[in-house]
């Protein structure tokens, strides 16, 4: 199963602002996609440049195959909506399950 980790980094003073986007832009998609699992996370502490590290993760639960190239694209675009918030760049990592 395709999952995405999505990381960037974003000013301690903008953590409420960031919060309230992607819960926004992860309701839209969680409409958009039944089936679509969302998650936020935030490291604890800030690094060098006292910038703090948040991560979104993508999943999708059965019967879907994972996040498809058409819900990365759709993630991607609408997450847009963050640049203004966010130091630097969206990171986008995928990643697939492995058999136990």
């Amino acid at each position: 199963m395709r999952e995405l980790f999505v990381y960037y980094r974003a000013r301690p003073s903008d953590a409420a602002a960031v919060l309230a986007a992607v819960q926004r832009l992860q309701g839209l998609l969680r409409d958009r996609y039944p089936g679509l699992r969302a998650r936020r996370l935030r490291r604890p502490d800030t690094d060098d440049h006292e910038l703090q590290t948040w991560m979104e993760t993508y999943a999708t639960d059965p019967p879907h195959d994972g996040v498809s190239t058409e819900m990365q694209a759709a993630i991607e675009a609408e997450a847009r909506m963050l640049a203004p918030l966010i130091q630097g760049e969206r990171h986008v990592e995928v990643f697939v399950a492995c058999a136990s």
